[in-house]
């Protein structure tokens, strides 16, 4: 079995030449994305859209942005990632809709066996990432292989995530854990006690689901 395929299956495999060979499509792309002029926003938003394997509508990303590939990242609609994200997509990472990204986010389905002798075969993995619909993932943020984030959670700022994280949360830390739920009395604040005026208050019960 070739390696290519090994690795779209989740298995052990090796980065040989003709993982290379897709490697480096991915990269001219991104060094052309990362050397446009940052205020061409339509202009990044076309190009962005040929580096991702799937996208929806309203897709922002902020250079400079770095990758494997680019084709094994999927996101949904109004999808906002800030400066500095680093995907390694050696596995499928599946985004929903509304998500943000907060800068130096780091999302990495690649790995290596623990034992050195594994380890030094030149066999790795990849595990696939997800990330559901609604979520807002904080600076600096750390997801490691294999971890599936629910809709609607927030990850605070420095975060390393290990484990899957459910929906409708607060999570936080090193290693990330849940802190409490979300819930409807959240919505009246837009940072811890500071309350919405009521003019910004009739804006988000307009946007109530």
């Amino acid at each position: 079995m070739d390696n290519i395929t090994r690795r779209q299956n989740e298995m052990a495999y090796i980065a040989d030449s003709a993982c290379a060979v897709q490697g480096v499509e991915g990269k001219k792309k991104q060094w052309k994305f990362n050397n446009t002029e940052p205020w061409l926003a339509d202009e990044l938003e076309r190009q962005i859209r040929t580096i991702f394997g799937k996208t929806g509508k309203n897709c922002t990303v902020l250079p400079p942005f770095h990758a494997d590939y680019g084709f094994n990242i999927e996101v949904g609609d109004n999808f906002f990632a800030n400066y500095n994200l680093t995907v390694l997509d050696v596995a499928k990472v599946t985004i929903g809709d509304n998500v943000f990204i907060a800068p130096n986010v780091s999302i990495y389905t690649a790995g290596h066996p623990v034992h050195p002798e594994a380890r030094n075969t030149m066999y790795e993995y990849g595990i696939s990432v997800s990330i559901g619909s609604d979520c807002w993932i904080g600076g600096s943020v750390t997801i490691c292989p294999g971890v599936h984030i629910g809709s609607g959670t927030v990850i605070g700022a420095g975060s390393v995530i290990t484990k899957d994280i459910p929906a409708n949360v607060i999570a936080a830390g090193n290693p990330c854990r849940v802190i409490r739920p979300i819930t409807d009395e959240d919505k009246q604040y837009y940072f811890k006690d500071r309350k919405f005026d009521e003019e910004a208050m009739k804006v988000v019960m307009s946007n109530h689901k």
